[in-house]
């Protein structure tokens, strides 16, 4: 399994040294501001994936194989943030971005079969300090152009030297067969823009449909192999109340 880190250095090298004989005090206090945000998201999604990973290590030891394939983090850009909150006209200010969006960390975790996400997601969501917010399962419910994934939101304590902050972190849970369409149906949805053609959606949501044939017969080979398929059918909110 390979985890992608996040540069952390990236904006506290931009910013590092800027103080208020260099720009205006208010400027200062928003870069001060947004460095500490980015730190505090930073934190959270550094904590789901570490708790992603120590999963993974035991399945590893107690069940001879990885659920989990690849583990990647990211956090929302400044710009980003700020364009999605001129769309939903909310205040441009780091207070609103942390009261209104949940996806400025985000974690996406790369299962082998489908049957893993769900077990996955139930063994997150059942430890105490992680709270689901809410839950979206687009692989029961695709999105009409074919998009499958699970998508969950999850608020978990981040302890600071002084405090302790409540942190969002969107958690996207995939098969690879799933991260493969996504990542392609993005690429060209980014250089076709608006010019994308009914004709380019049709065969795009046509290829998800064959893979998503391909995941489920590859779980059924699984299935024939190891006696698996218990969590098939239980969304994540199901299993931890269950458990």
């Amino acid at each position: 399994m390979a985890m992608v880190g996040i540069d952390r250095s990236h904006a506290r090298y931009l910013f590092d040294g800027v103080t208020e004989d260099v720009l205006p005090e208010k400027m200062v206090s928003a870069i001060r501001a947004f460095v500490a945000t980015e730190n505090l998201y930073l934190s959270a999604a550094r904590e789901i994936a570490t708790k992603l990973e120590n999963l993974n290590d035991e399945f590893r030891c107690t069940k001879d194989r990885n659920p989990i394939q690849q583990i990647r983090t990211r956090i929302k850009s400044p710009r980003s943030i700020m364009d999605k909150l001129r769309r939903r006209a909310l205040p441009l200010s780091v207070e609103s971005a942390r009261e209104n969006l949940t996806d400025i960390a985000g974690v996406r975790v790369i299962c082998s079969y489908i049957d893993d996400i769900y077990l996955i997601a139930g063994l997150l969501l059942s430890q105490d300090d992680v709270e689901l917010v809410k839950e979206s399962d687009y692989i029961k419910d695709p999105k009409p152009n074919g998009y499958r994934s699970l998508h969950l939101v999850v608020c978990i304590p981040v302890f600071l030297s002084d405090r302790t902050e409540a942190v969002h972190v969107e958690i996207q849970i995939r098969t690879i067969a799933m991260d493969f369409w996504a990542s392609l149906e993005h690429e060209l949805a980014y250089k076709l823009g608006d010019t994308k053609s009914d004709a380019v959606a049709r065969e795009l949501k046509a290829c998800a449909d064959v893979i998503a044939d391909t995941d489920r017969r590859m779980q059924v080979l699984h299935d024939m192999t190891n006696g698996g398929g218990a969590a098939r059918g239980r969304s994540p909110a199901a299993a931890r109340s269950a458990g």
